[in-house]
């Protein structure tokens, strides 16, 4: 099988490429950006059908944490709606049968019940801070599934939760909530200090999954034919951000008071995946926290830019 790998420098897609290269795939199309940029769709349609691709995997796109999404939500909308819709149009005109976009769990209603289930999607309003991204998001849900129905393609969408490991962004602005904990706890663990400012309130309950298993998933999908185009991934098991932070400070042995600055925005307060159809094709997470943490802060501590 001939794989094209959209966005294999990121944090899912280098996962997705280690996988696969693990399970000795030697037919792995990757591209550097500066080499073939995904917002042309000239370019983009030329690439595909030179290349010839048997499977597209979409883990290119735009991302960041609340700060970002909600300073930049043109940038986020614009660049991933162009990104994806090159892609998958890019791969139908070009005959590739199968293809996996990747997307976040923050395609969600703000108020969705909880677990979410994949049928609770355009239920209700967006939680506005990243608003534009999700909604770029659910137009690419949309389309693959248009596909599906007009043309019979084999297009599925996995939407992972909170996503963390190895190659993660950790920007002070940009990152997601746990990347942003892990380089407080350093920065407090290596500089001595007595006082870990948290973002908001602490009290709001996120699912964790680490990316490896996300990449897993890919892999297990890309074999499988499926009846839903939707399918949610994730542990199906939630923490609060204060539980998270009191996980770090035992795992770093830090002493530190927490202060949490409640200026600063929540976000969703509750956000857990009902992943019980993942399960069902015989799909589940393997990386308890502890694993995955692991994993995550020795590679964090190799590439540490921010002693």
């Amino acid at each position: 099988m001939k794989i094209f790998l959209a966005g294999h420098k990121g944090l899912v897609g280098s996962a997705i490429l280690r996988k696969l290269k693990k399970l000795n795939f030697k037919n792995i199309i990757t591209i550097n950006k500066d080499k073939l940029n995904l917002l042309d769709q000239k370019k983009v349609f030329n690439f595909l059908k030179r290349k010839k691709p048997d499977l597209v995997i979409i883990a290119a796109a735009r991302v960041g944490g609340i700060y970002h999404n909600s300073m930049h939500g043109a940038d986020f909308i614009y660049e991933n709606l162009q990104i994806q819709n090159n892609l998958i149009h890019g791969s139908f005109k070009n005959k590739v049968k199968k293809l996996i976009f990747l997307g976040s769990s923050c395609i969600y209603p703000k108020f969705s019940k909880q677990p979410i289930k994949e049928d609770y999607l355009l239920t209700g309003k967006l939680e506005e801070t990243n608003s534009s991204y999700a909604t770029a998001k659910i137009a690419g849900i949309k389309m693959c599934e248009s596909y599906n129905k007009q043309y019979n393609t084999d297009y599925i969408c996995l939407m992972p939760s909170n996503t963390y490991g190895p190659n993660d962004n950790y920007d002070s602005l940009n990152s997601h909530f746990f990347p942003a904990l892990i380089k407080k706890a350093h920065n407090c663990k290596v500089k001595k200090k007595k006082i870990l400012e948290v973002w908001g309130s602490g009290k709001p309950l996120r699912e964790l999954i680490f990316v490896d298993d996300i990449a897993d998933a890919c892999i297990f999908f890309m074999k499988k034919k499926t009846k839903h185009h939707l399918i949610n991934i994730g542990t199906g098991k939630d923490k609060s951000i204060k539980e998270y932070v009191n996980f770090l400070i035992k795992k770093m042995k830090l002493n530190v008071e927490v202060k949490y600055n409640k200026s600063k925005p929540d976000g969703v307060y509750k956000k857990v995946l009902d992943v019980s159809l993942a399960k069902k094709y015989g799909w589940k997470a393997k990386f308890s926290l502890d694993k995955g943490f692991e994993i995550t802060y020795k590679s964090f501590l190799k590439n540490n830019k921010f002693k």
